[in-house]
């Protein structure tokens, strides 16, 4: 049996996923991490986009997306606390598309009453969301 390291993604809402892993790659706030069994502890804000997590004994990669969070690694634990989080095989294309059209409109609008921060949030994480499908898209 190979070193593996014990991943759990939760959100708010449920616990996505749990379960031992092989490696785990996910959008860390600096840059893309691949964290290893026997990883050095650290904790970090997470962007928005896919985490890839590769299990044992299976062809395919677990992929979650999450919309920012924060991320605790310790040797032989990984734990995903994501604002929102989102199975692979749940994602939808056309709801990403709309919220992406929509965040673009409140940007675009110049009322006073628009909150931009919010509105580039939700951009952000509608572009991410996209590119999670088109990762996901390409793995298959």
């Amino acid at each position: 049996m190979a070193h593996t390291i014990h991943v759990d993604v939760v959100s708010a809402e449920e616990n996505i996923f749990s379960g031992e892993a092989l490696f785990v790659a996910l959008p860390g706030e600096s840059g893309e991490l691949g964290i290893y069994p026997k990883h050095t502890p650290l904790i970090t804000r997470i962007k928005p986009g896919a985490v890839r997590i590769k299990v044992e004994g299976k062809a395919e990669d677990e992929f979650v997306f999450v919309a920012g969070g924060i991320l605790e690694v310790q040797p032989d634990t990984v734990t995903v606390l994501a604002d929102t989080a989102i199975r692979g095989a749940d994602l939808d294309e056309a709801k990403a598309l709309e919220a992406k059209k929509l965040a673009e409109e409140a940007l675009v609008n110049r009322e006073a009453s628009i909150d931009y921060a919010q509105a580039q949030a939700e951009l952000a994480s509608a572009i991410a969301q996209l590119a999670a499908i088109q990762k996901l898209r390409s793995k298959r």
